[in-house]
């Protein structure tokens, strides 16, 4: 996925959910649009480089809107993670297309919001436009949670919703369809990824039970493409191992957060 032209700043403070004052490199202060509703553990942190996509929209009510931080790592150097959550299906739909994900590639036919039994999947993948029993579900969860000890966690916060994806996921699987739950890694610096049992145990405990249902996990790490010393592009490229038992150092995360 391609970004607009993006433009450099100093991310001041997030704050009401919705909102971003940044500090532009041309010295302007500038609210911004932060199209991220849930906790942003750990990609939140003022005094970070941040880019902003510009519009020219007037019926807009704010004319920035927060796509990519910088954030420092223990080892040196940065990684880059996207904060905005309404890009992860375009990336991924992107991928799934361009056959990227080997083990969803070869389907024929791509249908997104598919409603299951009261909720709404993110892609249906069939291998042709009849439902034939051919079909794959694929939900997808963006990943940006780098926790103290090195290592990707979803979710951030207590995610009653993804709970409900993951039981519609092991009914289908249950029912001899394919499902799969694909984890959209928007953080450079992750290398895997684990249930976040020290944040949401239930929903550690649903993503096991649809495991054993027969629910699919993946995961996939993003790539950012530059220019000219700009982010210009974001992909779906890296296969990423998914950690199904590992259990976070609590004494670290504790220190983080002091």
């Amino acid at each position: 996925m391609d970004y607009p032209r993006l433009v450099p700043g100093i991310l001041i403070r997030r704050y009401k959910r919705f909102l971003a004052d940044v500090r532009l490199d041309d010295g302007r202060e500038v609210v911004a649009h932060c199209p991220n509703t849930g906790s942003m553990r750990a990609v939140n942190v003022p005094g970070a480089r941040v880019w902003l996509s510009p519009s020219d929209n007037p019926k807009r009510k704010l004319s920035w809107t927060w796509e990519l931080i910088a954030l420092p790592q223990p080892g040196g150097g940065t990684a880059l993670a996207s904060v905005h959550t309404g890009r992860t299906n375009a990336i991924v739909e992107e991928a799934l297309r361009a056959g990227s994900v080997a083990p969803l590639a070869g389907y024929a036919e791509l249908t997104r919001e598919v409603r299951v039994e009261g909720a709404r999947l993110d892609f249906r993948l069939a291998e042709s436009s009849a439902d034939d029993g051919s079909s794959a579900y694929v939900e997808v969860k963006q990943v940006t949670l780098r926790e103290p000890d090195g290592h990707g966690y979803f979710p951030d916060a207590v995610s009653e919703r993804g709970r409900r994806h993951l039981e519609v996921l092991s009914r289908l699987a249950s029912e001899g369809q394919r499902a799969v739950l694909l984890f959209c890694v928007a953080h450079t610096g992750i290398e895997d990824v684990a249930p976040a049992a020290h944040i949401d145990p239930a929903y550690a405990r649903a993503l096991g039970e649809a495991v054993a249902a027969g629910v699919e996990v993946l995961a996939y790490g993003c790539e950012i493409d530059w220019q000219e010393g700009a982010p210009v592009g974001i992909r779906l490229r890296r296969p990423l191992p998914v950690l199904l038992t590992r259990q976070v150092d609590t004494a670290l995360v504790v220190d983080a957060e002091r």
